[in-house]
């Protein structure tokens, strides 16, 4: 079996790193663009799409910073997902950084545009469009 493809994206968001930390670390905030509903219990993140429901770990958060989540099915591989708040040192500019990972070109292309879409939502959310 092939090691899976790791990929990152950058975002820039213009909202405050605080604001955005809420919406890519808690079920509520999730919930707001990224699922349809999302819940959680401990360390777990049930995530809801069209009736579909998704588990995943929250395997690393650092407050204001970045929260990293691993789905059920990919306990056994390296591959997680990890959202990342950016800030630039000079221009003080907000990024929200992508790391995910793909089986192939394929998917890792699908998963883009998976963030993309997604992201795009989020931006409508805050308001940073």
């Amino acid at each position: 079996m092939q090691e899976p493809i790791k990929f990152e994206i950058e975002f820039p968001i213009h909202v405050s790193p605080t604001l955005l930390y809420q919406y890519i670390a808690t079920p509520s905030g999730m919930s707001e663009w990224f699922a349809d509903n999302v819940n959680s219990r401990g360390e777990y993140f049930n995530f809801i799409w069209d009736g579909q429901e998704e588990r995943a770990k929250i395997i690393k958060r650092i407050s204001e910073d970045r929260a990293r989540f691993q789905w059920d099915y990919d306990v056994d591989t390296k591959k997680y997902f990890e959202l990342r708040i950016e800030i630039d040192e000079i221009t003080d500019d907000v990024s929200l950084m992508i790391t995910d990972f793909g089986e192939d070109d394929d998917e890792v292309e699908e998963q883009k545009m998976f963030w993309e879409n997604q992201i795009g939502e989020l931006k409508k959310v805050l308001g940073s469009v």
